[in-house]
């Protein structure tokens, strides 16, 4: 099986600060992968450089190119902290960040796939926590990626809700969807995960099945 992600010796370092220690990982095409750890092991971190939005040292790939040389169309991405302008509303944030992309999935789809069908003309600002949560997940949604990073992407959302959205990137899983996740939530990664990594202080201490 080819591999969608690679990191060899990722190291990350903010001052005195060691941020990553010497990372290797590999996630497969069409692999769920769940990254685990305690706050400031790394993840966050780990995240962004998979995606290269923060400069490290060792070598990435992702589909087999540099993260930042990587077709946007292919990657997804939904960072831990994510504040879309807040005056808009769901459906017109779901239009605007689809005409970012030369293809995007219908607004109406992706408005019903996260749950908010019958809040999309609401503000974003006068949508509860976990409605605005949903949106930020229909964004990274939006251009039908191959490669989708979850930074926590559950977080503020009610069970009920986190159980759907669950379900929701089962079928993106299903259907082929590379899905890296990090989440401190122990079921989110036991039902989701092919395979769980552990980090702790910048080190990637353990790799295995739920």
């Amino acid at each position: 099986m080819d591999e969608a992600v690679v990191a060899a010796d990722v190291t990350k370092r903010y001052g005195e600060t060691v941020a990553l220690d010497g990372v290797d990982l590999s996630v497969a095409d069409g692999e769920v992968f769940g990254l685990i750890g305690p706050n400031g092991a790394g993840k966050t971190t780990l995240v962004r450089a998979l995606t290269g939005t923060t400069a490290v040292d060792g070598e990435i790939a992702v589909e087999g190119n540099a993260p930042t040389a990587v077709d946007p169309d292919r990657i997804g991405l939904l960072p831990q902290s994510f504040s879309p302008p807040a005056r808009l509303t769901a459906r017109e944030l779901i239009d605007y960040y689809g005409g970012l992309y030369e293809t995007a999935r219908e607004t109406d789809e992706i408005l019903s796939t996260v749950g908010l069908a019958e809040d999309a003309d609401s503000y974003y600002e006068t949508l509860s926590g976990g409605q605005q949560r949903r949106v930020c997940v229909g964004i990274a949604l939006v251009n039908d990626p191959e490669v989708l990073f979850l930074d926590e992407p559950t977080t503020g959302i009610d069970p009920a809700g986190r159980r759907s959205l669950w379900s929701v990137l089962e079928t993106l899983a299903d259907g082929g969807t590379t899905i890296l996740l990090t989440s401190h939530s122990m079921a989110e990664v036991q039902r989701l995960s092919d395979r769980v990594g552990l980090l702790q202080a910048g080190r990637l201490v353990a790799v295995g099945t739920p």
